[in-house]
C-alpha cells in the first residue's frame, strides 16, 4: 500500500520534527558474515549485549546497509534519546527526514522490561540476517524496531533482580530512570519515555506491533506464549480477522517449526489444567494502547524457566514468523486496519469497559506439567510443585470472549479549559487534533458531575488510582473561553479521546488522578454561623424543607449527625461552589460553527 493513495499519506509530522535520520554514505558491507555477530552469539546464547554495545550495533549495520537506517527521537528520562532502526526491502526510496517510509509499518519495540532481554538480542539477529539475505526479509512492508525502549533500565544492569529467571548472566532492570514500569505508563505518560513513544507510533502509524516481553505463572512446557489484543476489544473487521485467521495461522506455522506456542497462561501460583482466562489488555499496556489506534498487537511472552538460548531463538522464531503472516495477509491487515477506522462515529454508541464472559470458552490443546501440592519444609503448608517427569498434552477450556459492560453516546466534541495543560500536552502528543478558540463559545454542553468512585490504597506507578468511577448528566448552557480546546471526534484518535476523556472508562486522565483537584470542596462554612442561615432558607422553601425532613426520617444516623444535616443544606445552597465534583471536560453532541481560524 503506497503511501500516496493511503490513509498513511494523512499523517501529522509536525510534531515530530525531532525524529531525524542518523543516515552516513551506505557502502557494501566489508564484513563476513561471522563477523557481524551478536554478543548473544559470541558467547553461545548466555549474554545480551549492553545498551551502548546494541546502538553501536545497530549503528554500524545501518552504516554499512543501504536498506537500514537509524533514527533518534525525543530524549528519555534517562537523558538519551529514544532510538529506531527501519529496514526496507530493496530498492525502497530512502526515507527522508522527518518523513516515514513509504511502505506501510510493522513496529516491533524491545526492553520495556530490560530484564526481559530475548526480543533486543533475536531483533538484532533478525535484521542482520535480512540486510545479509533480503530475500528473508518482507517485501511489502518496512519493519521498524526499538532496540531498547527502558534505556534507564537497561543501564541499571544487574544479575539478580529476576528470581525466577534462567539467564542471560546480566540484564537490565524492570523500572526506568525514574523507576517507573513503562508498561503501565502509555496512557498517564508520566515518563519522557512514553511522550517520545507516543511521537514515535504517530510518526510511524503502524498496522501491526509486537512488544517482547519474558514472564512466568506457571511451569508448562512451551518456550513461547502469545499475548495476543483482546479481540472483542479490537473489534470491527480487524479483531475478527486477529481471531479467526491471523492467531491461528500463527499457531500453526510456529508448531510447523518446532515451535509450540499457546495463549499467555495468565495463572499465578495454581496449575492451568483447569482452564484460564485471555489476559485484557487495558490502554495503559503497549498493545491495549496500539489497539485505541486499530493496530493488531501482540506481546510475546517468552518462559523464563527456559535457558536464555532456547527463549532468544523461539523469540527470532516468532519474529520471523510474524512478519511472514503479515505478508501473506498484508491485503487483509491492510483493509481491517483502514475499515476500523471508520468503525465508530459521532452519535454512535462506544463501549467503554468490558468483563470476561465465564460461560464462554473454547478447548485448546495444552503442553502442560503435571500439578503436585506438597508439604513445604520452609513454611509448613501445602506448596505448589510442578512435576517435570509427568508432562501432559489435553484439552482445557480457553476463555476468550468478553462483554462490554457499559457505553456511551459518542459526542461531536469535547470542550476542555486550555487550564489543564497536562491532558492538553497528552493529546497533543498523540496528535489529536484540538481546535483553540479564538473568541468565547456558549452553547448546550452535556456535563458530569463525579457521584462515587473507589481509589486505591497503595501507590500504583506513582498513582492512587480511581476505579467503578460513576457520573451524573445534565444539560446545561456553558461558556468557553478563547484559549480553551474543542477537540472533534471524529479523527484518527477518536477511540483514544475518548477512552481518556471518558471519566469512567479504566485508564481515563480522571481515573489517573488528572483532575483530582475537583475531588476536593475549598470553600466550606462554619456551623455556628451556617445554622441560622439554613433555618431561614428553610423557612422560605417549602419543598426544600419537606425533602429534608424525609431523608432524617429514612437514614437514621444522618439524623443523628448535624453537622451532617449542616452540610447537607448547604450542598442543596446558593453557596455550594458549582466546581466541586463537576468534571471540566464538557460533551458537545451538536454541531458548532467556528469562526476563521
Amino acid at each position: 500500500m503506497h503511501r500516496n493513495t493511503s490513509p498513511f499519506s494523512l499523517i501529522i509530522l509536525s510534531t515530530f520534527v525531532a525524529f531525524i535520520g542518523l543516515f552516513t554514505g551506505c557502502q557494501s558491507p566489508t564484513k563476513s558474515e561471522n563477523e557481524w555477530r551478536t554478543v548473544f552469539e559470541i558467547s553461545q546464547g548466555k549474554e545480551t549485549g549492553t545498551y551502548p554495545e546494541v546502538i553501536q550495533y545497530y549503528q554500524e549495520l545501518c552504516d554499512h546497509f543501504d536498506n537500514l537506517s537509524i533514527h533518534q527521537g525525543d530524549t528519555t528520562d534517562s537523558g538519551r534519546p529514544l532510538h529506531v532502526v527501519i529496514y526496507q526491502p530493496a530498492g525502497s526510496p530512502k526515507i527522508e527526514q522527518n518523513k516515514p517510509p513509504d511502505l506501510p509499518v510493522i513496529l516491533i519495540n524491545n526492553g520495556i522490561h530490560p530484564g526481559e532481554s530475548d526480543g533486543i538480542d533475536a531483533s538484532m539477529m533478525l535484521l542482520r540476517d535480512w540486510a545479509l539475505n533480503p530475500e528473508k526479509g518482507p517485501q511489502n512492508f518496512a519493519v521498524a524496531i526499538i532496540p531498547v525502549y527502558n534505556i534507564g533500565g537497561a543501564l541499571n544492569r544487574n544479575s539478580f533482580s529476576r528470581t525466577n529467571q534462567n539467564g542471560p548472566r546480566a540484564y537490565g532492570f524492570r523500572g526506568n530512570a525514574q523507576n517507573y514500569d513503562l508498561n503501565r505508563d502509555f496512557i498517564k505518560a508520566d515518563t519522557r519515555n512514553a511522550l517520545a513513544f507516543s511521537q514515535l507510533f504517530q510518526w510511524l502509524r503502524p498496522l501491526a506491533f509486537v512488544d517482547t516481553h519474558v514472564s512466568n505463572g506457571a511451569d508448562y512446557q512451551y518456550v513461547l506464549t502469545h499475548l495476543m489484543t483482546q479481540h472483542d476489544k479490537l473489534s470491527g473487521a480487524q479483531g475478527k480477522f486477529l481471531q479467526n485467521q491471523f492467531t491461528p495461522a500463527l499457531e500453526q506455522a510456529l508448531a510447523a517449526q518446532s515451535w509450540p506456542i499457546t495463549p499467555y497462561v495468565n495463572v499465578f501460583n495454581r496449575s492451568p489444567e483447569t482452564g484460564f482466562e485471555q489476559f485484557i489488555d487495558h490502554p495503559r499496556y503497549s498493545t491495549g494502547y496500539t489497539t485505541l489506534f486499530n493496530t493488531l498487537g501482540m506481546m510475546v511472552e517468552t518462559h523464563m524457566l527456559k535457558d536464555y538460548k532456547s527463549r532468544v531463538e523461539g523469540t527470532y522464531a516468532l519474529l520471523q514468523t510474524f512478519t511472514e503472516l503479515c505478508e501473506q495477509y498484508h491485503l487483509e491487515l491492510e483493509q481491517g486496519y483502514v475499515a476500523n477506522q471508520n468503525l465508530y462515529h459521532p452519535l454512535d454508541k462506544y463501549p467503554l469497559n468490558w468483563r470476561i464472559d465465564t460461560t464462554q470458552s473454547r478447548p485448546i490443546e495444552f503442553l502442560g506439567y503435571a500439578a503436585e501440592y506438597l508439604p513445604s519444609a520452609l513454611t509448613g503448608q501445602n506448596r505448589l510443585k510442578y512435576n517435570r517427569t509427568a508432562p501432559y498434552k489435553k484439552n482445557i477450556p480457553y476463555f476468550d470472549t468478553y462483554r462490554p459492560t457499559d457505553s456511551v453516546i459518542i459526542p461531536r466534541y469535547y470542550g476542555i479549559p486550555r487550564t489543564y495543560h497536562r491532558v492538553i500536552e497528552r493529546l497533543k502528543s498523540n496528535q489529536i487534533k484540538l481546535v483553540e478558540l479564538k473568541q468565547e463559545l456558549i452553547t448546550e454542553a452535556e456535563v458530569y458531575h463525579i457521584q462515587d468512585f473507589k481509589t486505591r490504597t497503595s501507590a500504583y506507578e506513582g498513582h492512587y488510582l480511581h476505579y467503578n468511577t460513576q457520573v451524573s448528566t445534565s444539560l446545561e448552557r456553558i461558556g468557553l473561553s478563547a484559549g480553551d480546546y474543542l477537540i472533534p471526534v471524529d479523527q484518527f484518535g477518536l477511540r483514544y479521546i475518548l477512552e481518556t476523556l471518558e471519566p469512567q472508562a479504566i485508564d481515563s486522565f480522571f481515573n489517573w488522578n488528572f483532575f483530582d483537584t475537583i475531588l476536593q470542596q475549598k470553600e466550606g462554612f462554619s456551623p455556628y454561623v451556617w445554622e441560622d442561615l439554613a433555618l431561614e432558607i428553610l423557612k422560605s422553601n417549602p419543598e426544600l424543607k419537606a425533602e429534608f425532613e424525609a431523608y432524617k426520617s429514612k437514614h437514621s444516623d444522618f439524623a443523628q449527625n448535624a453537622y451532617a444535616q449542616l452540610d447537607w443544606l448547604h450542598k442543596r445552597s446558593v453557596h455550594y461552589e458549582k466546581e466541586h465534583l463537576r468534571y471540566p471536560v464538557v460533551r458537545l453532541l451538536g454541531e458548532v460553527v467556528l469562526g476563521e481560524d
